[in-house]
């Protein structure tokens, strides 16, 4: 394009100037409502860029730059003629441009040009193969960071040439006479700049993959033991294989971690994972059960609370040292598609029962353990969601246990209440990752939840990266930055979320009950996750419908601080599981407070 408007008339590139440095603002300020734009930008880039490589070349042209070329033209005309697919595909066609062109550049390398030439050639090269690469890791930032870079370099060339076009008009530049001198200093200039322009090339690029690397490493790893086998049995609640946990025990405890089946919030056969933590005590008799559901830990298969090494501390359990104390064992599922491969059932009612009762199912046939069939079901946030769904399932999915009470911090208690109060707020980064939490996996469960109803095109990609990342690893930046990233443009989701066939799902999805056995329910008043709001309009649900309910709230509470020592529920919490497990005849009753 420089050589093009070269000996164009002044006015033609003051408006191609000013064209081109508006271009580039709209793709540096909104990245995402111009990600047709960018398409088609990088389209059409790498369409003229292979013939401009193949118009540039003389007769020492090679048939590698050629056919590099060819690629590129090829690859430009193909995102083109699949513009609306490749918005989605976009990170994997700016990496094999990415590829192509770094191929391109390290065949110039050694195909001929001055040493500082060669020595920049290859450095670019290199560089291209390097982020190349990185867009296939990172996707959902590569739109971002291509538009910002695309942005920078149109606006850079665009003012240039303005500038250029400007002042030529307003003073016409004197025909100078290039003298022998000035052509060798002018080299010297250029092969020193090119040496520069080498080392940041190379710096960014070792820079970008460390990284990269750093952010790999801090990933969860699901090792083999997730892995379930080719046969599997064919009823729900079966043990497939169980194993030690490497990570912390409560004192006076065993530790293990169990692979089992079950079903999805369809029906159709799961893996799940959980663990068991059971005094070491060899005492006679049935121990009673506390099934433990866990809340938001993200819906990646990484995100699994049995990978961490605190899973079973009082950190993440509530009270774990004291149910343990009292001769109680603890089964806590990660649910299915967390740990173990599949649709993970985020705040899908059926989907998280059926994994919290095949739990405790599988965990009475490890070897060692004797449990009881009375079952005091715990759960926080959507652990509590989950909690009040394995409740009033149980009667029809696992009869075979009893369900003495269920006891919910904080709960989600209806996910389409939650949804309408998060979205009565300004958008921010938080906000988009949540959303994608909660419709991805409702697009993978439900067939009438489709992501382009609720989606910006384009903006698939960055969705579904977003639920690959669990809060506990470094690579949620990424996440965050995609979203930070985003805010100043349109939002990343479009029409209502809480209408059509997701808000009808959300509906679906609320607890209503009933409960064969009493509830008891605690939030704190400063709970920033939940509005506390919800929680009294359940309980006065609950009242209304004549449950069997004890409520407490807590002043200055936040989501969190009901769950965490030392919290002051925690022993109500303990005493009145006791009760439960002692004479679950004893009614419990705050409604008519």
């Amino acid at each position: 394009m420089p050589a093009l408007l070269e000996s164009a008339p002044a006015w033609l590139r003051i408006v191609a100037g000013l064209g081109l440095v508006l271009l580039g603002a709209l793709m540096l300020t909104r990245p995402l409502s111009s990600v047709i734009l960018l398409g088609v930008y990088v389209a059409l880039s790498a369409i003229i860029s292979g013939i401009a490589e193949v118009a540039s070349r003389h007769s020492s042209a090679t048939w590698v730059t050629r056919v590099f070329a060819a690629a590129w033209i090829l690859l430009g005309i193909a995102v083109l003629a699949f513009l609306g697919r490749s918005l989605d595909i976009l990170p994997a066609a700016l990496a094999a441009l990415l590829i192509v062109g770094g191929l391109a550049s390290l065949g110039d390398a050694l195909s001929g040009g001055t040493v500082t030439e060669r020595i920049l050639a290859a450095a670019w090269g290199g560089s291209q193969f390097v982020f190349g690469i990185l867009a296939l890791a990172w996707p959902d930032v590569t739109v971002l960071l291509v538009a910002i870079v695309f942005g920078v370099r149109t606006i850079a060339f665009g003012g240039s040439l303005l500038f250029r076009a400007i002042r030529e008009r307003a003073r016409p530049s004197p025909l100078e006479e290039h003298t022998r001198e000035v052509g060798r200093r002018r080299s010297y200039i250029t092969g020193a700049a090119r040496i520069v322009l080498a080392v940041i090339l190379v710096v960014v690029s070792v820079g970008a993959w460390a990284v990269n690397d750093w952010l790999d490493e801090g990933a969860p790893v699901v090792d083999a033991f997730y892995t379930p086998p080719r046969d599997v049995p064919t009823r729900h609640g079966m043990l497939i294989r169980s194993d030690d946990f490497a990570g912390r025990a409560p004192d006076g405890a065993e530790v293990r971690r169990i692979l089992y089946t079950t079903r999805t919030a369809l029906g159709e056969p799961a893996v799940a994972s959980a663990l068991v933590i059971s005094p070491e005590d060899s005492l006679p008799g049935l121990r009673p059960v506390v099934a433990w559901n866990h809340g938001t830990t993200g819906v990646a298969r990484g995100c699994a609370p049995s990978l961490r090494e605190e899973a079973a501390t009082g950190w993440m359990i509530p009270a774990v040292d004291d149910a343990i104390a009292r001769g109680w064992v603890v089964v806590a599922s990660d649910y299915s598609g967390q740990g173990a491969p599949g649709v993970f059932p985020y705040l899908i009612g059926v989907g998280e029962a059926q994994s919290t009762l095949d739990a405790v199912l599988a965990a009475d046939q490890v070897e060692g353990i004797a449990l009881s069939p009375e079952v005091a079901v715990w759960g926080h946030s959507q652990g509590g969601h989950a909690a009040l769904w394995a409740s009033q399932l149980a009667d029809d999915y696992a009869a075979e246990l009893d369900i003495v009470g269920t006891a919910v911090l904080a709960p989600v208690s209806d996910p389409h209440a939650l949804a309408e109060a998060m979205v009565t707020g300004e958008p921010d980064a938080l906000l988009s990752i949540l959303t994608s939490w909660v419709l991805v996996p409702y697009a993978d469960t439900y067939p009438d939840v489709n992501l382009t109803q609720y989606v910006l095109p384009g903006g698939r990609t960055i969705v579904r990266e977003m639920t690959r990342r669990c809060p506990s690893e470094p690579g949620v930046i990424v996440s965050v930055a995609a979203a930070l990233g985003l805010s100043e443009d349109q939002p990343l989701y479009t029409g209502d979320l809480t209408a059509g066939p997701l808000g009808r799902r959300l509906q679906e999805n609320a607890a209503v009950g009933p409960w064969p056995s009493p509830l008891l329910v605690a939030w704190g008043d400063a709970d920033e996750v939940v509005p506390p709001r919800l929680q009294e309009e359940f309980v006065a649900s609950l009242c209304a419908s004549g449950e069997q309910v004890r409520w407490v709230r807590y002043a200055g509470y936040n989501h969190l601080e009901p769950l965490q020592p030392p919290s002051r529920f925690l022993p109500v919490l303990l005493n009145w599981t006791q009760a439960r497990f002692l004479d679950r005849d004893t009614p419990v009753d705050d409604c008519i407070r």
